[in-house]
């Protein structure tokens, strides 16, 4: 198991390295090359807007957080923000100048309040989350874990969006995945299933993209 572990290990470390948007990151200054997926997922459906109110989940360590405040304030140097930020994980988060930070488990109760009360009543604009559990190889265990995390950022966002407002969901395909795509086409008017270049082609991640919330 050793031997095998360091070589999956060492092939893990080679393409890192290699990744044109590893390099590409670290050049323009984003902590991680997820940054390179939510800029893919905007350009190609123009959601994130100066003045908005987002709602980052699953945020650590921040490159998606840093797009939107780049967004919002596209010259450096202390510029005000032009829109809001709010963004929650369960793990450390580095500030970044500008970015409302909540820490916690988005599954619970209690943190789910946290950030309601930063919300503060006014309308989001857009949830994005990168949220994706802990997982354990078992795919039932796995796909379920997966779905209760989508679940939960698609009810906070009937809770909190405005109308015209959108949620960019991480999901998985395989198990559970028709389901979580029959759930957002119940709740929202447009749905948008997208693989960003950014996503490692052997990797099972994709995006969903809700915009426009159906009437209850």
């Amino acid at each position: 198991m050793k031997k095998g572990s360091k070589k999956v290990n060492r092939a893990w470390l080679h393409d890192h390295l290699t990744d044109p948007y590893v390099k590409l990151a670290q050049k323009e200054g984003y902590r991680a090359r997820a940054a390179y997926k939510l800029k893919e997922i905007d350009e190609t459906l123009h959601l994130i807007k100066p003045g908005q109110l987002v709602v980052d989940l699953g945020a650590t360590p921040g490159a998606w957080s840093q797009y939107l405040r780049r967004k919002f304030a596209p010259k450096e140097g202390g510029q005000t923000l032009n829109g809001t930020i709010i963004a929650l994980d369960i793990l450390d988060f580095e500030p970044i100048e500008g970015v409302s930070f909540l820490q916690g488990d988005f599954r619970e109760e209690s943190v789910l309040r946290q950030l309601e009360a930063a919300v503060a009543g006014r309308p989001v604009d857009v949830v994005v989350s990168d949220m994706a559990p802990n997982l354990s190889g078992i795919e039932s265990s796995d796909a379920a874990r997966i779905s209760h995390l989508v679940e939960l950022a698609v009810e906070f966002a009937q809770a909190h969006l405005r109308p015209e407002g959108a949620l960019v969901c991480k999901v998985f395909h395989g198990s559970g995945y028709s389901q979580l795509v029959k759930l957002f086409k119940e709740r929202f008017r447009v749905v948008k299933p997208i693989k960003p270049k950014a996503s490692r082609d052997k990797s099972a991640e994709t995006f969903l993209v809700g915009i426009g919330l159906k009437s209850a």
